[in-house]
């Protein structure tokens, strides 16, 4: 686990909050409910909820993807994001030892 990436990818308001949508995303995207959420949530209905270009959205998920935080799955043309809670379990770890 790379301190420094996912510090990085933590320190913007926006890569936050999709971690945050993403922590229950039942709650955060009710129009993916019909497909539910097994994979994660669809690039595009976080796309939607940013209001910001998908260029920009993908490029705040690969940031995310690289520190761990989030985990990837493709379907078809569709990539699904979900939070890795496990990586946020290592760096609670992290935080409470080295802070």
């Amino acid at each position: 686990m790379d301190q420094v990436e996912i510090f990085k990818a933590l320190s913007n308001k926006t890569r936050l909050q999709i971690l945050n949508w993403l922590k229950e995303p039942e709650l955060s995207f009710p129009a993916q409910e019909v497909y539910g959420f097994a994979d994660g949530v669809c690039v595009g209905q976080i796309q939607l909820k940013t209001g910001l270009t998908q260029s920009t959205v993908s490029e705040y998920l690969s940031t995310l993807q690289r520190a761990g935080l989030v985990t990837a799955t493709r379907k078809g043309q569709w990539t699904y994001y979900k939070r890795n809670d496990e990586a946020f379990a290592a760096l609670s770890k992290i935080i409470e030892t080295e802070i």
